[in-house]
């Protein structure tokens, strides 16, 4: 019975003619227009992970501490609320970092008279404090200390990723509907056009006791059919640009983002857009219209 039912639906996209093959091409233009901005929101996600995991607010202290005291303005510099984790770096310490950043040129260094670099406390803020706002009453609050020369610290550059990638967001939706509705519509016109064909002949099963679920389940299977091919279209299509991109893309997202490598939709991610595909291929078959029962 299941494979006379597909084979029912198959002879129906036959018939459906050009406007079988339109609505698979409108499937496909609106699953790889959806996809491929939320391929680059999922990676502009990672790297707002990882910025956000980096971010600190370096607090430059007037003095170095005596290693006895070092606890105690820890503690105070926390109480001021706001704060995740502290590392406290003394003067020799920041020393030995820019030595190393430096590399060849460490020999510099050694002909200073003096370590001019300040101790300071790397804070890593808690979660509200991560908003461009929560950030700014922070660093007026670190700033506030009588131990504390300077406070230096910002969101801006994570704050404009997160607005970037919900612009992604909203432009892939919004253009993914109007093509997913193009399709719909264009499925149910192809299905209306099997039922006109169709008429004798569903005149026909009727007469003989056949249901009208019977009747009528090609036409849902010949939808399920022009949005899973229009999906895996649009999936092929994706990962084509994707494999083919890559190259380019990897060094442009490590400098400009830190991201290593690019990465696709995860198998589940894929199994959605599928599932959507067919889903709008279904809408369009279950909304036919042209043929009533007699």
């Amino acid at each position: 019975m299941l494979f006379f039912l597909i084979g029912e639906a198959l002879r129906d996209l036959r018939r459906g003619g050009r406007v079988a093959v339109s609505a698979v091409l409108l499937i496909t233009l609106s699953l790889t227009a959806l996809g491929a901005f939320w391929v680059l929101s999922l990676n502009l996600g990672r790297a707002l992970v990882q910025w956000r995991d980096r971010f600190r607010v370096v607090v430059y202290l007037r003095e170095e501490p005596p290693a006895g005291q070092v606890d105690g303005l820890l503690r105070k510099i926390e109480g001021v609320g706001g704060i995740q984790r502290l590392r406290y770096v003394s003067k020799g310490q920041a020393l030995q970092a820019l030595r190393r950043q430096i590399g060849g040129q460490a020999s510099v260094v050694a002909e200073l008279p003096a370590n001019p670099l300040p101790a300071s406390v790397e804070v890593t803020p808690a979660g509200p404090a991560m908003t461009p706002e929560g950030t700014r009453a922070l660093i007026q609050r670190l700033s506030a200390l009588a131990e504390v020369e300077e406070v230096q610290g910002g969101t801006a550059w994570v704050e404009w990723l997160a607005q970037l990638q919900g612009l992604l967001q909203a432009i892939g939706l919004s253009l993914g509907a109007v093509l997913a509705l193009a399709a719909i519509l264009t499925a149910t016109t192809a299905t209306t056009l099997v039922l006109h064909a169709r008429r004798e002949e569903m005149d026909i099963m009727r007469l003989v006791g056949a249901s009208e679920m019977v009747i009528r389940l090609p036409l849902l299977l010949q939808g399920l059919i022009q949005g899973f091919v229009g999906a895996a279209m649009a999936v092929g299509g994706l990962y084509g640009v994707y494999r083919l991109a890559l190259p380019t893309l990897e060094p442009l997202l490590s400098f400009t983002l830190g991201l290593p490598r690019a990465t696709f939709f995860a198998p589940a991610e894929i199994a959605v857009l599928v599932g959507g595909g067919g889903l709008l291929g279904a809408l369009g078959g279950l909304m036919a219209k042209g043929v009533r029962p007699a």
